[in-house]
This record gives structure tokens, sequence and C-alpha cells, in this order.
């Protein structure tokens, strides 16, 4: 039976007739038909009347019957909810797509005050049942016939390829997604290794430290050297048992937040004792590299532990959830100065102080990236809790940074030393001053895009210090 011999039905009068007769269309899949392309902005309308305009091979199966077991999913005309995920369908003249019609999200949901022209195109984002991004394509849809368009209303078309398991905040064409084995893949992305910026926030507040120490002794040698590379990798291994660990807390979290749901578990990439064993192995190896350093050093990284179990629980109980990521990750400040110094010191207390404020700066404008589903899924943080006053906080945050670092710097350097290597020295935190500045006045807190390259842009902000640092010590 074909749904071309209703053609002069209507589109809703013809869903009521096939559900009185016990019927139901079972449509070939949405995304094996076309090519996908940008959507058509219009929240208002996905009307079935172009539905029918063409020929559509769909197969009718008789609900009394045995019949596949598919995804029911009704297109009742105009149906439009705000924030409902919709579809529109024409030409089904490819019938080589599977029985069955994937949940879809619409990016960039904007109404648009003009009707679509007669070949827009709507972009649509398939989700498989284990949450990974479908390979996508073009769906073309007929103009209901409202309005009139000219030829350049169309709008351009973007190519993306298609997703193997990708994460969908990793920067594409990473190592682990073109060179890495591909078993290992899996892991990879849980530990974050295709999204390294974790790991140099993590490692430059243990470059402060371990410089700012070696600055105030008037040393820089080969034990120095280790202490230096150990940091890098003890802080890549650390960050990867880390995000391990928070992964495997926030599994039910993760899947009902557009940008973790691609995570490995949630995915169904890889199972929760994979990730357990996996996150052991990280901690041990980097537990070995901790053995290296003095014994007060080894005490504080056994202590940090206590940090990164409980920052994954943050956000169910506090609105601050970004401080306890701050105390976390700003340890390796009081580590490294520990290991070369010996002892811990005010000046590492009050550099590790500015790297959690630091911290606040950079996660408070990574969390608006997610504050629409955190609010939905009840999840809390500073994103939320400033909203549309981000801007004066995170000005605040800029200037603790800021002031903080440099009294750290004036305790260790100005007894005794050269002024020229405290000048030098100073120079980092007022630098780095203006590359937060820089971001402030880029932010648009509502753009997620936006949101992700600013804190990414903190890479580039904390070697600011290093470097000035490094030119210290060494004059």
């Amino acid at each position: 039976m074909q749904i071309s011999n209703f053609r002069h039905i209507g589109a809703a009068a013809l869903l009521c007739r096939l559900d009185r007769m016990g019927l139901q269309t079972v449509l070939p899949d949405a995304f094996g038909i076309g090519v996908v392309g940008l959507h058509r902005h219009d929240p208002c309308g996905s009307h079935l009347g172009g539905f029918f305009d063409d020929k559509i091979g769909a197969r009718l199966f008789d609900r009394r019957k045995e019949q596949p077991q598919v995804r029911r999913h009704l297109q009742w005309a105009c149906q439009r909810l705000c924030h409902q995920n919709t579809v529109a369908f024409s030409r089904f003249d490819d019938a080589c797509g599977k029985l069955s019609i994937p949940s879809v999200e619409q990016r960039q949901r904007v109404a648009d005050s003009k009707p679509h022209h007669a070949k827009e195109v709507m972009r649509l984002i398939a989700r498989q049942d284990d949450r990974l991004p479908c390979g996508q394509r073009m769906i073309y849809i007929e103009s209901d016939g409202t309005g009139c368009h000219n030829a350049d209303d169309r709008r351009q078309m973007t190519d993306i390829p298609e997703t193997t398991g990708q994460v969908a905040d990793a920067v594409r064409g990473n190592w682990v997604d073109r060179i890495a084995p591909e078993p290992t893949r899996p892991y990879l992305r849980l530990s974050r290794a295709d999204r390294p910026i974790g790991t140099w926030l993590l490692l430059l507040p243990c470059w402060w430290g371990l410089l700012l120490a070696s600055a105030a002794n008037g040393v820089f040698g080969w034990r120095e050297a280790w202490i230096f590379v150990g940091c890098a990798i003890g802080a890549w291994l650390m960050r990867g048992a880390g995000c391990t660990w928070n992964d495997i807390t926030d599994r039910h979290i993760d899947g009902s937040v557009e940008r973790t749901a691609s995570r490995p578990i949630p995915s169904g990439q890889v199972s929760v004792k994979g990730a357990v064993l996996w996150m052991c192995a990280q901690a041990l190896i980097a537990f070995c590299i901790l053995l290296t350093f003095n014994i007060a050093a080894i005490a504080l990284g056994i202590g940090s532990l206590v940090l990164v179990c409980i920052y994954p629980f943050a956000k169910r109980f506090t609105w601050w959830p970004q401080v306890f990521l701050g105390l976390a990750f700003n340890w390796g400040a009081l580590l490294a100065w520990t290991a070369q110094d010996g002892a811990l010191g005010w000046p590492a207390v009050l550099l590790y102080l500015a790297g959690i404020s630091w911290t606040l700066f950079y996660d408070t404008i990574y969390a608006h990236q997610d504050k629409e589903d955190d609010a939905l899924i009840g999840v809390k943080s500073t994103a939320r809790l400033f909203a549309e006053n981000t801007p004066k906080y995170l000005f605040g945050f800029m200037v603790i940074t800021v002031a903080l670092m440099t009294m750290a710097i004036i305790f260790a350097l100005a007894p005794g030393k050269n002024p020229l290597t405290l000048v030098i020295a100073l120079a980092g935190p007022w630098a780095f001053g203006w590359n937060l500045t820089w971001q402030m006045r880029q932010l648009n807190i509502n753009d997620t895009e936006n949101c992700l390259r600013l804190f990414r842009a903190n890479r580039n902000g904390g070697l600011i210090p290093v470097l000035f640092l490094a030119g210290a010590l060494f004059v």
C-alpha cells in the first residue's frame, strides 16, 4: 500500500485516518536519503503539506499483525513547540535506508522572519541509541507555497565529515582521531588526550611554582630540569586519571548534556569497569614519578587526591564548583615549589591562591557552554550563578589573580635579589592581566564557540608568567 494513493487528502486528515485503520507509517531512515546542509531557522512550521507533494514509497504496517520493532515517530501537522526537535521529509525515492527514524537535534534554534526557499535545507544532527553523532547528510525541503522566494535566499551549505566516535568538543583532526591505534582511542578520549588544554591548565601552575622557587634560590640544575619534565608527564597522567574519575561519576549526567553526550562512557565506547582500570593505571604511573621527588612533595602529592575525588560531586551541592576545581588544578604550584625548595613557603601559597582565582576566571567562561543543559538537569555552576553579571565577576577574578601573583613574586624575590630580576618577573603578571582583559573584551557568554575559544586561549595566557619567570631566573 502506498501513501501516494491518498494524495488528495490533507496531511492531518491522512494521519488520523491511518491511525483509525490501525496502520502506522514506517519511513526509511531520514539520514539515508540524501545530503544534509544548513537548517532553515524556522521553528514555527515543520509542515507536512510538502510531505505529500511527491510519490512516497513508504510501506504501511498493520499494527494488528506482527511488525518489526521500530521506534514510533509521529509527525503531526504543524506541531512545533519551543526547543522541540522536528524533522521534515520529502522525496523518499531512495529506499536504501534503515527502517528507523533516529532522534534528531537542531542547531541554532533561531526564528527567521522569511519563509524558507524552495531548495533550502535544514541542519539536523542524528543521535544513535548510544548517543554518538550519526553521519550527517542533507534533507531537501519543498516550499509550502506560502510565500515568494528568491534564489539568493538559499543559505550556504557546509560540509561536515562523518563521525566515528569523536568527542563533540575535541579539535577536529587531533592526533588521537588521526594516528592513535583504533583500540586505544576510546581510552585516550577518556583521558582527554584529544583535548590537551586541560593538561596545560594543570601543568602551568606547576611551572610557576618551580620557576619562582628556582629564581628565589638562584639555582636551576639537572634536578630542577627533571622536576620540570616530571611535572609535565605527571600533569598529563593525573589529568587523564582525574578526567576518567570525573566521567565515571558523571556518566548519568553527561548523557543528558549535548556537549558531553559523545564522551566514551555515556556513548558506550568504554565500560565503567574498563574506565576504573584505566584510571588506576594512569594514577600508578604518576605515583612512580612522584616518588622521585622529596618527602614533602610526595606528601603533598598524595594529599591532592582528596580534592580530585571531591571535585566531580561539587556541582551537586554548591554554586561554586569552580572553586573545588581550582583547589585541585593549582595544587601543582605548592608541590613544585616544595620539590625544588624542600619546604612549603608563603610565596607558593600566594601563587596557589592566584591560580584558584584564575581557574574561577577561565572555568566560568567554559561553564557558559552548558548553562542551558545544566539548568534543565539541576547542575550548579558559577556561570548560572553569575548569569549576565559574569563580566563583573571576571574582572574581579582578574584583579585578584594579578594582585596575588604580584605579591608572591615580591615575597620570593624582593629580599636581596637583583632589581632587574624582580622587574622582569613582575612583568609576567602585568602582561598576564592584559591577556585576561583581552579575553573579557572578546567574550560573548551566549556564544558557545566564543566561550570555548577563549577558554582555550588561557593556555597562552598562562604561559606568559612562565616566560617572564624563566627570563628572571636566567638574568
